[in-house]
């Protein structure tokens, strides 16, 4: 994996990571501003937390594709578990807004929690980037969560 990756620089990865992060921010932030907006704004922020972890389960199907060695029972689970993610963000979509936007928060701190298995397998600047990004859009879900049931 590292072999993949070393041919960009980790600066290109730190701008689409953390610009990803923009529509979290700022729609969380426009929740808590624009009441008028609020029913529309919630939805956009489980729906594009909905892609966004799609996109996050991802990275296991790319991992059971390109890893030399990992054994046969390994790439099952990590093919299995590349579409759990999509489909948890879909049973986000069509729950109310409030407790979608929990279930999409604990599916990207259950992913993270996954992600912890290639430490060692991914480049140095991946993880604490994985970590601040899941922290940061969980936060984000959460403010959403508590402004539509307050």
């Amino acid at each position: 994996m590292s072999a993949v990756s070393s041919t960009l620089s980790p600066s290109r990865f730190a701008v689409l990571g953390y610009g990803g992060l923009l529509p979290f921010v700022g729609v969380a932030l426009l929740m808590c501003l624009a009441t008028d907006y609020r029913d529309l704004l919630s939805v956009a922020l489980v729906g594009y937390g909905a892609v966004i972890l799609s996109f996050v389960g991802a990275l296991h199907w790319g991992f059971a594709m390109i890893l030399q060695g990992l054994p046969a029972n390994e790439r099952q689970v990590r093919l299995a578990w590349s579409v759990i993610p999509a489909l948890i963000g879909w049973v986000s979509m069509l729950l109310p807004v409030s407790w979608g936007c929990l279930v999409l928060a604990f599916g990207f701190i259950g992913h993270l929690w996954q992600d912890r298995k290639w430490v060692d397998i991914v480049p140095g600047w991946y993880w604490p980037m994985r970590v601040r990004l899941t922290i940061v859009a969980s936060v984000c879900l959460l403010v959403g969560a508590l402004v539509v049931v307050f």
